[in-house]
């Protein structure tokens, strides 16, 4: 059967320009190793790690410099060796442009590394190849950087029906998982390996998109004699969505704002799977990610950095800017958003730097009044009513919002993309949404300061009764007279 027809179309989705081929001709290049690194401490959801290092201390390369601190956190690790010369505030690559905690290390040239050893998982306890994995500082390198440690441990659900390796990459301009697989699948496939020892699944898939030929031949080559099937998807815009690419391989639905793991099916990006290998078959942590650095650059690739490189070195060591670069974007156009600078350094999180011109972005035009034409609906692909989240974003009505399932929208822009009237409507989704989630924390910490009032009160209350009963235990019993047989009761 052709592997095209065994697959479940999501709802909507968008065919885009793809812009590829500027980027997937050459392979990956070593990154130039830099004088300086600025090593964010906060390179995956939850807990920002403990900083182990201070001024003045030397580092190896490969050696932990911050250490998960909670469940959900992952370790961080120098890139290089070196001399820590601060552990402070410095700008990072986010949305906000606010700073954060990272560690500066100036390298020594020497790019001298700790001591490794591998990991011979088949003999190690589930628990103990997991806690490997978060203090090699392995997350998810599709985007989203949750630490896979986590997503690893199924302790107490079901049993997995499905492991799904994402390779879909359809955003535009990206193309650094189209070389991973090219040219690293056996490694990715060792990964994987480990993967499915540890959640046991019935079936693996790996889901590439139809206009990566060779990356699905190499692919397909490296899962020989393993069961892992290769499945072939259209080449559509988000198919490399969690929740759509578990559609598409399996016809499952994912609950309204659930994980696959309800359905049973737990998803990897294929970069992930590589970083596994790296650290249980070499012992080595994540110290750098694979970035496409494209656009209206002079020389297109996809360049192998070590975490903490700013952007501006990635830029030069492709040729530097062209002319005409009017936004520098991490990520991709359509749920990448724009740089304030491109001396920010690189984290696991950067997959793309995309130096636009004007000719690359999509022209800036006025915002009419929405005309109700259902376009946005028919494009969602979380199959949501965008017209109706935009009024209530726009209204304030939160609690409306999120009775139209506003948590599930995956902000992948097809709505904005096809608004005939030009509304931002991405950007008022992330503004109800970061508003509702402002309104939880003040929930919480209402409610908490509400807990630590009662438990004052209950305190109080307990000390004064201690009180009272101590009081009580010390007071002098009274003696009762004895009668005189005189009949005085004088003493």
């Amino acid at each position: 059967m052709n592997a095209l027809k065994a697959l479940f179309p999501f709802h909507g989705g968008l065919k885009t320009v793809r812009h590829k081929a500027e980027s997937n001709q050459q392979p990956i290049q070593p990154s130039a190793l830099p004088r300086r690194l600025t090593v964010p401490l906060r390179q995956h959801i939850g807990a920002i790690a403990k900083p182990l290092v201070q001024p003045g201390d030397p580092v190896l390369k490969g050696q932990m410099i911050g250490q998960a601190d909670g469940y959900i956190s992952a370790a961080i690790h120098a890139p290089t060796s070196g001399v820590v010369v601060a552990v402070e505030s410095r700008p990072i690559p986010h949305p906000s442009g606010l700073p954060d905690l990272c560690v500066v290390i100036d390298s020594d040239g020497e790019d001298c590394w700790i001591d490794r050893e591998p990991v011979d998982y088949r003999h190690r306890h589930p628990s103990e190849l997991r806690n490997i994995l978060r203090n090699a500082g392995v997350v998810g390198l599709g985007g989203a950087g949750f630490p896979s440690a986590v997503k690893l441990n199924l302790s107490g659900s079901d049993d997995l029906e499905t492991l799904i390796l994402n390779g879909a990459e359809c955003e535009p301009w990206i193309t650094c998982d189209d070389r991973l697989m090219r040219e690293r699948a056996a490694g990715i496939v060792a990964g994987l390996r480990v993967m499915a020892h540890l959640l046991k699944p019935l079936d693996v898939l790996i889901g590439i998109e139809e206009d990566k030929p060779e990356a699905i031949a190499a692919m397909t080559e490296a899962c020989a004699g393993t069961g892992y099937e290769v499945r072939p998807i259209p080449t559509r815009y988000p198919s490399g969505s969690v929740k759509q690419l578990v559609k598409l391989l399996t016809g499952k639905e994912t609950p309204v704002e659930g994980l696959p793991v309800d359905v049973g099916v737990q998803c990897f990006n294929v970069a992930t799977a590589y970083t596994v290998h790296r650290a249980i078959d070499h012992g080595e942590p994540v110290i750098s990610r694979i970035v496409t650095v494209t656009g209206h650059v002079r020389r297109p690739g996809n360049i192998e950095a070590l975490l903490g490189t700013s952007f501006a070195e990635l830029v030069e060591q492709c040729g530097g800017y062209q002319e005409g670069v009017e936004r520098l974007i991490m990520g991709g156009p359509m749920m990448g958003f724009a740089l304030h600078s491109d001396e920010i350094p690189v984290t696991k999180a950067a997959n793309c730097i995309l130096a636009a011109s004007a000719a690359e972005l999509a022209p800036e035009l006025p915002v009419m009044p929405c005309i109700r034409c259902g376009a946005c609906v028919e494009a969602c692909p979380a199959d949501l009513l965008p017209q109706q989240l935009y009024w209530h974003a726009r209204a304030r009505e939160f609690d409306k919002a999120q009775a139209h399932h506003l948590l599930s929208c995956i902000e992948c822009g097809c709505c904005s993309y096809v608004c005939p009237s030009h509304i931002p409507l991405v950007q008022y989704y992330r503004y109800a949404k970061n508003e509702i989630w402002a309104q939880e924390k003040e929930k919480q910490k209402a409610e908490l300061a509400r807990q630590r009032h009662q438990a004052r009160l209950e305190r109080l209350e307990r000390e004064k009764q201690e009180r009272e009963t101590k009081l009580r235990q010390k007071a002098p019993a009274k003696t009762p007279l004895t009668p005189d047989p005189t009949g005085s009761n004088i003493p």
